[in-house]
């Protein structure tokens, strides 16, 4: 069974109750802040353990670092070890809603050296469809010593990302909505647009109508055409706030294209700074 990309509800539900398994909880609304945990009250994975995307998952928002700043090693370490994940743990991490909410869970435990970590394929929705077994009891679990190995080059900052602008062997990816990339019907932040030069590739281009990842030769064939002559080592991911980009650079490595970087503050932290550029409409 792979810890690398994406485990199946049948993968899962033959491990379920093992020692060494850790499932989390990661549902979310931008839109609902109680809506996660709600969800998880109401029927969860059994044995599952929730993690808040803004309490678990993000320090809170300020300083200009974006609406979902990223944690330092430390605090996410120990997070990790609040929700009973050890260096040893097979962690596999759902939400409903195309992975976007897991993958961020995903991306952060590959941040900090852990490799035996996956997505829901399909998330909690096609794990209830399927009619397999929910829970309203909430474990307690014990909390371990995760062991940080950091690998700082999996994440770029707004000045890394400035100084790629206009090199054409290096490529923004923007994971968002191709009309909130345009700069149209941005609800969100309060500025629309993009960073210049970026491509769009939305994130639920990558999965199916159930919300199951597309095979990964499709992805691979998707995503070299979008990087074009670009590798996936000089590529760098962006979204929002550093949540859906997560996804993308999930599909990535799903699809054989390892390497790419995250811009952990994304638009909602390039934007926060006067004076940076923008840009709306399409790219040439």
């Amino acid at each position: 069974m792979s810890f690398s990309t994406i485990l199946s509800t049948n993968e899962l539900a033959e491990l379920l109750g093992r020692p060494s398994l850790v499932v989390v909880d990661v549902r979310s609304s931008l839109a609902d802040a109680d809506y996660g945990r709600n969800a998880y009250a109401a029927g969860h994975i059994p044995g599952a353990v929730y993690a808040d995307l803004n309490r678990d998952l993000s320090d809170p928002p300020g300083g200009g670092r974006g609406r979902h700043p990223l944690p330092d090693v430390e605090t996410i370490a120990t997070t990790l070890g609040r929700l009973g994940i050890s260096s040893a743990s097979h962690v596999v991490a759902y939400d409903d809603a195309d992975g976007m909410y897991a993958s961020r869970l995903w991306w952060m435990l590959k941040f900090l050296g852990h490799e035996r970590v996956a997505v829901l394929d399909g998330g909690v929705t096609k794990w209830i469809s399927e009619q397999r077994a929910v829970s309203t009891d909430a474990p307690a679990p014990t909390p371990v010593e995760f062991v940080a190995s950091p690998r700082h080059e999996m994440l770029a900052s707004a000045a890394d990302v400035g100084a790629m602008r206009g090199d054409p062997s290096r490529l923004l990816l923007d994971s968002r909505a191709p009309d909130r990339f345009r700069g149209e019907n941005e609800t969100i932040d309060p500025v629309g647009g993009h960073i210049p030069g970026a491509r769009n590739r939305f994130f639920k281009l990558n999965v199916r109508e159930d919300g199951t990842m597309r095979p990964a030769s499709e992805l691979a064939v998707d995503f070299r055409h979008v990087l074009g002559a670009v590798t996936p080592e000089a590529t760098v991911a962006y979204c929002g706030s550093g949540v859906t980009a997560c996804q993308n650079l999930l599909a990535m490595a799903h699809a054989g294209l390892t390497g790419a970087k995250l811009y952990a503050g994304s638009w909602s932290e390039w934007i926060s700074e006067p004076g940076r550029p923008i840009a709306t409409g399409e790219e040439d």
